[in-house]
């Protein structure tokens, strides 16, 4: 540590410390507009100078490359800094009079106007290279740099052409101070591009995340794509990220296992004739979910595609879902949030029209019916009647501009053309595409539909025929977020009465293999859905393991050579249970 004086205060450091670092220690602001906490610093703007005082001598020296030294005597509010740094605003304010941040320092030192010619024709970039140097020494990239001497220098790509190496990071952007730079958005918003909260490198995938600790996307940081960066290693107080781990793969050894892998929503696109991906402002009930959040890319407002807000607003119940074409069975999910949607729709544009096109409102839950009502008060239009066609074709004035949803009123018996700003297409839910996959590699069963199968709907809906394996939440059934939470914490507790009991209950009826007969065809290793047969390679024959077997016969029945039989059951004693069955006894 170090001692230095500062304005008649006394500060202590570390060493490597600058002057800025030893004044932010006692709270004394000192301007500048080069500085940044991720680049070494080297005094490009001067409008941190300050006052060096050895002895009976003093000099100027720029704060955020000025180390700080043991018995360093510091003015930072002398009239030679004042004057000092005023005439540096000055030069700035003549060089970038547009320039905000440059106009704040020159109203609070008194500057009105500077006494140097004004480029009118100026930007705001006040030459501090901060985008040059984070561009080359952080990402590794050197897509911009300073072209030009004198009063025509300039930042710039090369030629002055949008370069193939810049890689959009906004690295540029975030360090300049003057907000020369600026990221350019779209003209349009595309809803099938939307994420939910910022596009980063680095962030914690959601609220209620466990582990609640952030995560690196690959894909977008920095470093692995330029070897460079490391900015958040940097920062990292408790040296938590470290670039040098690889991904490995590790073997557990558990007492239970919970499967809860979800599902996927229904893609759109499969149903033509509503236009998803095809026409303006028809989008999936997950990308109105997004937009309309509060830390999505729109800051909660609903807006189309050219930005401005729907005056009416259609949503489509039931899309993949009770659908002979696509999925026959319901979601459970989609009318609750589709009338949700509805309500958030009336919320946020008082004066705008809603309609819900549905089959049957299937409001089961507890307090469902409660918001059903809710919403029917809010003046939302609900048309008994499944969507058939969303077109752009106009039959009548009303309808220029506009989509139009084709539908049956089912409830009025006639057919009906509703103009609507922006569709919503309330999509169902399905079993994940490796749904089939992990069941395999799980030993379970799938229903028809492709959902994990349980061993009993009613008696054990998390357990399945495999001992220790629970499943829990949509993948074994589209349910909410209500009945998912149940049942997982069904299956937690299933899982930790298993581990407690620090025993296993096998079946009293299993197969049994006769080693005098078994000709080590392995027919039943292949069909054996619990894996529960194994081939001895000494013996050249198969062995059933007890624990594992469920006593199903599938073994006994594909035997070739009857080697494989099954405890209680075997060809005498069925035998003899029948020959005791059909015994007459003669009086």
């Amino acid at each position: 540590m170090m001692t230095l004086t500062i304005d008649g205060k006394q500060v202590q450091v570390e060493g490597g410390a600058t002057i800025l670092d030893a004044a932010k220690e006692l709270d004394i602001e000192i301007p500048t507009l080069c500085y940044h906490p991720a680049i070494e610093p080297y005094s490009a703007c001067r409008v941190c100078l300050v006052q060096i005082i050895e002895g009976d001598r003093s000099r100027l020296a720029a704060s955020c490359s000025y180390p700080a030294e043991e018995g360093l005597v510091v003015r930072t509010d002398s009239s030679e800094v004042l004057e000092a740094r005023k005439m540096v605003v000055e030069l700035l304010l003549a060089r970038a009079p547009k320039a905000e941040k440059v106009r704040e320092l020159a109203a609070e030192m008194g500057v009105e106007k500077p006494r140097f010619p004004v480029d009118e024709k100026g930007d705001d970039c006040i030459l501090c290279g901060l985008c040059v140097r984070a561009c080359e020494e952080v990402v590794g990239k050197s897509v911009v740099n300073f072209i030009n001497r004198g009063d025509e220098r300039e930042v710039t790509t090369a030629f002055g052409e949008p370069s193939e190496e810049c890689i959009t990071c906004g690295a540029c952007a975030l360090v300049c101070p003057t907000e020369c730079i600026k990221i350019e958005e779209a003209d349009q918003i595309r809803h099938s591009d939307m994420q939910l909260g910022p596009p980063k490198a680095i962030y914690v995938p959601f609220a209620q995340a466990v582990p609640n600790v952030p995560v690196i996307d690959t894909e977008s940081c920095i470093h692995s794509q330029t070897e460079q960066c490391k900015i958040c290693e940097k920062f990292c107080e408790p040296e938590a990220i470290t670039f040098d781990t690889e991904e490995k793969e590790r073997e557990l050894d558990v007492g239970a296992i919970i499967l809860a892998t979800g599902y996927k929503p229904f893609d759109p696109a499969r149903v033509p004739q509503y236009g998803y991906g095809r026409l303006p402002n028809v989008i999936s009930g997950l990308e109105f979910e997004i937009m309309s959040n509060a830390s999505g890319p729109t800051g909660g407002s609903i807006v189309l595609q050219d930005g401005s807000s729907p005056k009416s607003v259609g949503i489509l119940h039931c899309v993949g879902s009770r659908d002979e074409n696509n999925n026959p069975y319901c979601s459970r999910v989609c009318c609750m949030y589709a009338m949700k949607f509805a309500h958030l729709v009336r919320e946020k544009l008082h004066d705008a029209q809603v309609y819900e096109l549905y089959i049957d409102v299937r409001a089961f839950g507890k307090g469902y019916e409660e918001f059903y009502q809710r919403v029917l008060s809010e003046d939302v239009i609900f048309i008994r009647g499944k969507g058939a066609e969303v077109t752009e074709v106009a039959e009548k004035p009303e309808e220029e501009g506009k989509l139009v949803i084709k539908c049956e009123d089912t409830l009025l018996a006639e057919l009906r053309r509703l103009p609507v700003d922006m569709v919503i297409l309330a999509v169902g839910l399905e079993p994940q595409a490796d749904a089939e996959d992990v069941a395999h590699t799980f030993s379970l069963s799938c229903t028809d539909d492709g959902f994990f199968l349980e061993q009993h709907p009613k008696l054990a809906p998390v357990s399945t025929s495999s001992d220790g394996l629970m499943i829990a939440g949509a993948c074994q059934s589209p349910k909410d977020i209500p009945d998912s939470v149940a049942q997982g914490a069904a299956a937690a507790a299933e899982a930790l009465s298993l581990i407690d009991a620090g025993r296993v209950e096998i079946e009293p009826i299993t197969s049994v293999i006769d080693e005098e007969l078994c000709a080590g065809c392995k027919t039943c290793i292949e069909l054996c859905p619990y894996t529960a047969i194994e081939f001895d390679e000494e013996e050249k024959i198969s062995k059933v393991t007890e624990v594992l077997c469920k006593g199903c016969g599938t073994c006994v029945a594909a035997c070739p050579s009857g080697a494989a039989q099954q405890r209680g059951f075997s060809d005498k004693q069925i035998l003899a249970e029948l020959e005791g069955a059909l015994l007459v006894q003669v009086s």
